[in-house]
Protein backbone atom coordinates (compact mmCIF):
# COMPACT_ATOMS: atom_id res chain seq x y z
CA UNK A 1 0.00 0.00 0.00
CA UNK A 2 1.20 3.69 -1.05
CA UNK A 3 1.54 6.26 2.00
CA UNK A 4 -1.16 8.60 1.50
CA UNK A 5 -0.05 11.31 -0.54
CA UNK A 6 -2.65 14.14 -2.65
CA UNK A 7 -0.99 17.46 -4.35
CA UNK A 8 -4.37 20.05 -3.09
CA UNK A 9 -5.33 21.55 -6.45
CA UNK A 10 -6.53 25.10 -6.79
CA UNK A 11 -5.27 26.03 -3.15
CA UNK A 12 -4.39 29.84 -2.86
CA UNK A 13 -7.67 30.28 -5.52
CA UNK A 14 -10.30 28.51 -2.64
CA UNK A 15 -8.18 30.39 0.19
CA UNK A 16 -9.02 33.54 -1.02
CA UNK A 17 -12.16 32.90 -2.27
CA UNK A 18 -13.48 31.77 1.51
CA UNK A 19 -11.95 35.41 2.81
CA UNK A 20 -11.24 33.15 6.06
CA UNK A 21 -11.76 35.22 9.65
CA UNK A 22 -9.87 34.11 12.16
CA UNK A 23 -12.73 33.35 14.39
CA UNK A 24 -14.79 31.88 12.14
CA UNK A 25 -16.67 28.51 11.35
CA UNK A 26 -15.06 26.35 8.36
CA UNK A 27 -16.10 23.11 7.02
CA UNK A 28 -14.07 21.13 4.55
CA UNK A 29 -16.80 18.70 2.87
CA UNK A 30 -13.99 16.53 1.23
CA UNK A 31 -10.87 16.75 3.78
CA UNK A 32 -8.83 13.97 1.58
CA UNK A 33 -5.00 14.34 2.51
CA UNK A 34 -5.88 18.17 4.89
CA UNK A 35 -4.12 20.10 2.27
CA UNK A 36 -6.90 22.88 2.12
CA UNK A 37 -8.03 21.93 5.52
CA UNK A 38 -4.50 22.87 6.90
CA UNK A 39 -4.36 26.30 5.36
CA UNK A 40 -8.01 27.08 6.88
CA UNK A 41 -6.90 25.53 10.30
CA UNK A 42 -3.56 28.12 10.09
CA UNK A 43 -5.54 31.15 9.98
CA UNK A 44 -7.80 30.41 12.25
CA UNK A 45 -7.94 31.81 16.16
CA UNK A 46 -9.34 28.57 17.99
CA UNK A 47 -11.25 27.67 20.28
CA UNK A 48 -13.28 30.33 18.71
CA UNK A 49 -12.38 29.63 15.47
CA UNK A 50 -13.77 26.01 14.16
CA UNK A 51 -13.21 23.61 11.45
CA UNK A 52 -15.15 20.47 10.81
CA UNK A 53 -14.11 18.22 8.24
CA UNK A 54 -15.53 15.71 6.69
CA UNK A 55 -14.31 12.42 4.19
CA UNK A 56 -15.65 9.40 3.11
CA UNK A 57 -12.15 7.42 2.93
CA UNK A 58 -10.99 6.11 6.01
CA UNK A 59 -7.09 6.23 4.66
CA UNK A 60 -7.83 9.77 3.53
CA UNK A 61 -8.73 10.49 7.47
CA UNK A 62 -6.14 9.09 8.67
CA UNK A 63 -3.45 11.39 6.65
CA UNK A 64 -5.71 14.51 7.73
CA UNK A 65 -5.42 13.57 11.22
CA UNK A 66 -1.71 13.64 10.92
CA UNK A 67 -1.52 16.87 9.04
CA UNK A 68 -3.96 18.84 11.12
CA UNK A 69 -3.05 16.85 14.43
CA UNK A 70 -1.82 20.96 16.21
CA UNK A 71 -5.31 21.72 15.69
CA UNK A 72 -8.18 21.55 17.27
CA UNK A 73 -10.16 20.43 14.33
CA UNK A 74 -13.69 17.92 14.54
CA UNK A 75 -12.65 15.04 11.57
CA UNK A 76 -15.63 12.76 10.94
CA UNK A 77 -15.60 9.76 8.87
CA UNK A 78 -18.77 10.90 6.43
CA UNK A 79 -20.44 11.63 2.93
CA UNK A 80 -20.64 15.27 2.65
CA UNK A 81 -23.79 14.32 1.29
CA UNK A 82 -24.58 14.33 5.34
CA UNK A 83 -22.96 17.94 5.96
CA UNK A 84 -26.06 19.36 8.02
CA UNK A 85 -26.15 16.51 9.84
CA UNK A 86 -22.64 16.57 11.42
CA UNK A 87 -22.75 19.89 11.85
CA UNK A 88 -25.62 19.52 14.21
CA UNK A 89 -24.29 16.91 15.54
CA UNK A 90 -20.95 18.81 16.14
CA UNK A 91 -22.96 21.72 17.62
CA UNK A 92 -22.33 23.90 14.64
CA UNK A 93 -25.23 26.21 13.92
CA UNK A 94 -23.91 27.89 10.40
CA UNK A 95 -20.73 28.26 8.98
CA UNK A 96 -19.02 31.12 7.26
CA UNK A 97 -17.10 29.05 4.86
CA UNK A 98 -17.64 25.77 3.37
CA UNK A 99 -15.38 23.59 1.05
CA UNK A 100 -15.50 20.78 -1.21
CA UNK A 101 -13.14 19.08 -3.52
CA UNK A 102 -15.45 17.05 -5.85
CA UNK A 103 -14.27 13.85 -7.57
CA UNK A 104 -11.84 10.93 -6.85
CA UNK A 105 -8.61 12.16 -5.63
CA UNK A 106 -4.78 11.39 -6.85
CA UNK A 107 -4.47 9.07 -3.70
CA UNK A 108 -7.60 6.87 -5.01
CA UNK A 109 -6.48 6.95 -8.43
CA UNK A 110 -2.56 5.81 -7.69
CA UNK A 111 -3.78 3.13 -5.06
CA UNK A 112 -3.96 0.43 -8.13
CA UNK A 113 -5.44 -2.12 -5.69
CA UNK A 114 -8.75 -0.47 -5.41
CA UNK A 115 -9.40 -0.58 -8.81
CA UNK A 116 -10.05 3.19 -9.60
CA UNK A 117 -7.20 2.95 -12.26
CA UNK A 118 -7.36 1.61 -15.97
CA UNK A 119 -3.57 1.50 -15.80
CA UNK A 120 -3.08 -1.16 -13.13
CA UNK A 121 -4.46 -4.87 -12.69
CA UNK A 122 -6.79 -5.00 -9.27
CA UNK A 123 -10.13 -6.00 -8.13
CA UNK A 124 -13.48 -4.20 -9.62
CA UNK A 125 -13.96 -2.05 -6.65
CA UNK A 126 -14.05 1.69 -6.76
CA UNK A 127 -15.62 2.27 -3.91
CA UNK A 128 -14.63 5.60 -2.04
CA UNK A 129 -15.30 4.35 1.19
CA UNK A 130 -14.51 0.68 1.31
CA UNK A 131 -17.39 -0.24 2.97
CA UNK A 132 -20.33 -0.14 1.03
CA UNK A 133 -21.96 -3.12 -0.70
CA UNK A 134 -22.14 -2.23 -4.23
CA UNK A 135 -18.81 -2.30 -6.02
CA UNK A 136 -17.77 -1.92 -9.44
CA UNK A 137 -17.50 -5.73 -9.68
CA UNK A 138 -21.59 -5.89 -8.95
CA UNK A 139 -22.05 -3.03 -11.79
CA UNK A 140 -20.19 -4.83 -14.10
CA UNK A 141 -21.65 -8.14 -13.98
CA UNK A 142 -25.09 -7.79 -12.29
CA UNK A 143 -26.76 -4.99 -13.78
CA UNK A 144 -28.77 -5.21 -17.03
CA UNK A 145 -27.20 -4.12 -20.79
CA UNK A 146 -29.98 -1.53 -20.43
CA UNK A 147 -29.04 -0.26 -17.27
CA UNK A 148 -25.26 -0.75 -18.18
CA UNK A 149 -26.19 1.63 -21.35
CA UNK A 150 -27.78 4.26 -19.81
CA UNK A 151 -24.98 4.40 -17.07
CA UNK A 152 -22.03 5.13 -19.88
CA UNK A 153 -24.31 7.70 -22.06
CA UNK A 154 -25.47 9.78 -18.82
CA UNK A 155 -22.22 9.10 -16.86
CA UNK A 156 -19.44 9.10 -18.55
CA UNK A 157 -20.96 10.89 -21.81
CA UNK A 158 -19.45 7.44 -23.83
CA UNK A 159 -20.90 7.64 -27.53
CA UNK A 160 -19.51 4.17 -28.43
CA UNK A 161 -21.69 2.72 -25.36
CA UNK A 162 -23.56 0.59 -26.60
CA UNK A 163 -20.68 -1.65 -28.07
CA UNK A 164 -19.06 -1.21 -25.16
CA UNK A 165 -22.14 -2.90 -22.91
CA UNK A 166 -22.16 -5.20 -25.85
CA UNK A 167 -18.49 -6.46 -25.30
CA UNK A 168 -19.13 -6.63 -21.42
CA UNK A 169 -22.13 -8.68 -22.01
CA UNK A 170 -20.49 -11.21 -24.45
CA UNK A 171 -17.51 -11.72 -22.04
CA UNK A 172 -19.59 -12.25 -18.89
CA UNK A 173 -21.53 -15.00 -20.77
CA UNK A 174 -18.23 -16.61 -20.16
CA UNK A 175 -16.84 -16.10 -17.23
CA UNK A 176 -17.16 -12.82 -14.36
CA UNK A 177 -15.18 -9.73 -15.14
CA UNK A 178 -12.86 -9.83 -12.15
CA UNK A 179 -10.06 -7.14 -12.87
CA UNK A 180 -9.56 -3.89 -14.00
CA UNK A 181 -7.42 -4.88 -16.74
CA UNK A 182 -10.00 -7.18 -18.17
CA UNK A 183 -12.50 -4.32 -18.40
CA UNK A 184 -10.24 -1.83 -19.75
CA UNK A 185 -9.50 -4.85 -22.36
CA UNK A 186 -13.13 -5.44 -23.42
CA UNK A 187 -13.65 -1.77 -23.48
CA UNK A 188 -10.55 -0.94 -25.92
CA UNK A 189 -11.91 -3.78 -28.66
CA UNK A 190 -15.11 -2.83 -28.52
CA UNK A 191 -14.45 1.07 -30.21
CA UNK A 192 -13.60 2.41 -33.32
CA UNK A 193 -9.45 1.42 -34.11
CA UNK A 194 -9.42 5.43 -34.59
CA UNK A 195 -10.24 6.36 -30.80
CA UNK A 196 -7.95 3.66 -29.46
CA UNK A 197 -5.38 5.53 -31.29
CA UNK A 198 -5.68 9.03 -29.96
CA UNK A 199 -6.53 8.49 -26.98
CA UNK A 200 -6.54 5.99 -23.91
CA UNK A 201 -10.79 4.85 -24.73
CA UNK A 202 -11.26 3.36 -20.99
CA UNK A 203 -11.28 7.10 -19.01
CA UNK A 204 -15.35 7.69 -19.75
CA UNK A 205 -16.65 3.94 -18.90
CA UNK A 206 -14.79 3.73 -15.82
CA UNK A 207 -15.33 7.04 -14.46
CA UNK A 208 -19.13 6.18 -15.40
CA UNK A 209 -18.85 3.01 -13.03
CA UNK A 210 -17.16 4.99 -10.63
CA UNK A 211 -19.92 7.61 -10.16
CA UNK A 212 -22.52 4.97 -10.16
CA UNK A 213 -20.95 2.65 -7.47
CA UNK A 214 -20.43 5.67 -5.26
CA UNK A 215 -23.73 7.39 -6.23
CA UNK A 216 -21.39 10.97 -6.62
CA UNK A 217 -23.88 12.71 -8.71
CA UNK A 218 -26.86 12.47 -6.41
CA UNK A 219 -24.64 13.32 -3.34
CA UNK A 220 -23.70 16.80 -4.71
CA UNK A 221 -27.00 17.25 -5.31
CA UNK A 222 -28.30 16.54 -1.39
CA UNK A 223 -24.97 18.41 -0.66
CA UNK A 224 -24.80 21.72 -2.15
CA UNK A 225 -28.35 22.93 -0.73
CA UNK A 226 -27.87 22.08 2.57
CA UNK A 227 -24.39 23.39 2.78
CA UNK A 228 -25.83 27.08 1.00
CA UNK A 229 -28.43 26.97 3.96
CA UNK A 230 -25.46 26.49 6.75
CA UNK A 231 -23.82 29.80 5.34
CA UNK A 232 -24.10 32.67 7.37
CA UNK A 233 -25.18 36.11 5.87
CA UNK A 234 -21.98 36.91 4.02
CA UNK A 235 -20.78 32.67 4.18
CA UNK A 236 -19.20 31.80 1.10
CA UNK A 237 -19.35 27.81 -0.65
CA UNK A 238 -16.54 26.91 -2.17
CA UNK A 239 -16.70 23.86 -5.22
CA UNK A 240 -14.21 22.70 -7.04
CA UNK A 241 -15.22 19.90 -9.80
CA UNK A 242 -13.38 17.76 -12.19
CA UNK A 243 -15.84 16.85 -15.25
CA UNK A 244 -18.69 18.49 -16.55
CA UNK A 245 -21.19 16.46 -14.93
CA UNK A 246 -20.39 17.55 -11.68
CA UNK A 247 -19.55 21.22 -12.68
CA UNK A 248 -22.65 21.23 -14.56
CA UNK A 249 -24.88 20.43 -11.33
CA UNK A 250 -22.89 23.03 -9.66
CA UNK A 251 -23.64 26.17 -12.32
CA UNK A 252 -27.25 25.40 -12.18
CA UNK A 253 -27.53 25.03 -8.36
CA UNK A 254 -25.82 28.02 -7.91
CA UNK A 255 -27.65 30.06 -10.31
CA UNK A 256 -30.88 29.15 -8.85
CA UNK A 257 -29.30 30.82 -5.65
CA UNK A 258 -28.44 33.81 -7.49
CA UNK A 259 -31.81 33.88 -9.89
CA UNK A 260 -34.14 37.19 -8.73
CA UNK A 261 -37.34 37.10 -10.66
CA UNK A 262 -38.36 34.39 -12.50
CA UNK A 263 -41.62 35.91 -14.24
CA UNK A 264 -41.98 35.55 -17.86
CA UNK A 265 -40.02 38.33 -19.63
CA UNK A 266 -43.71 39.81 -21.09
CA UNK A 267 -44.85 40.65 -17.44
CA UNK A 268 -45.04 44.51 -16.87
CA UNK A 269 -44.59 44.07 -13.16
CA UNK A 270 -42.93 41.56 -10.50
CA UNK A 271 -45.30 39.19 -9.55
CA UNK A 272 -42.94 35.75 -8.36
CA UNK A 273 -41.46 38.55 -5.31
CA UNK A 274 -38.30 36.26 -5.82
CA UNK A 275 -35.37 37.98 -4.82
CA UNK A 276 -31.89 35.76 -4.99
CA UNK A 277 -30.23 34.16 -2.05
CA UNK A 278 -27.00 34.40 -2.99
CA UNK A 279 -24.20 36.16 -5.53
CA UNK A 280 -21.79 34.45 -7.62
CA UNK A 281 -18.73 35.72 -6.29
CA UNK A 282 -16.91 34.90 -9.83
CA UNK A 283 -18.69 34.92 -13.20
CA UNK A 284 -16.46 32.37 -14.59
CA UNK A 285 -15.03 29.57 -13.12
CA UNK A 286 -11.46 29.65 -11.84
CA UNK A 287 -8.96 27.16 -13.55
CA UNK A 288 -5.73 26.54 -12.46
CA UNK A 289 -2.82 28.67 -14.20
CA UNK A 290 0.11 27.49 -15.73
CA UNK A 291 2.90 27.20 -12.70
CA UNK A 292 0.40 24.70 -11.27
CA UNK A 293 -0.79 23.12 -14.36
CA UNK A 294 3.15 22.30 -15.26
CA UNK A 295 3.67 20.88 -11.71
CA UNK A 296 -0.04 18.76 -11.07
CA UNK A 297 -1.34 17.70 -14.57
CA UNK A 298 -4.52 16.71 -12.78
CA UNK A 299 -5.25 20.41 -12.19
CA UNK A 300 -5.85 20.69 -15.88
CA UNK A 301 -9.92 20.02 -15.65
CA UNK A 302 -10.36 21.57 -12.37
CA UNK A 303 -12.92 24.22 -12.20
CA UNK A 304 -13.58 26.13 -8.86
CA UNK A 305 -17.24 28.27 -8.20
CA UNK A 306 -17.68 30.37 -5.43
CA UNK A 307 -21.03 31.80 -4.05
CA UNK A 308 -21.73 34.07 -1.65
CA UNK A 309 -24.69 33.89 0.58
CA UNK A 310 -26.80 37.68 0.82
Amino acid sequence: MIEFSHTSVLLNECIEALAIKPKGVYIDGTVGGGGHSLEIAQRLNFPKGKLLCLDTDKRALKAAREKLKDYPVIIINDNFANVKGQATANRIKNADGILMDLGVSSHQLDSGERGFSFHEDAPLDMRMDGDSKLCAYDVVNSYSAEDLTRILFLYGEEKFARGIVGGIIKARETAPIQTTLQLAEIIKNNVPLKVRREKNPCRKTFQAIRIEVNDELESIKAALPDAFDLLNKGGRLAVISFHSLEDRIVKNIFKEFSTGCVCPPGFPVCVCKNKPQGSLVYKKPITAGEIELSANNRSRSAKLRVIEKL
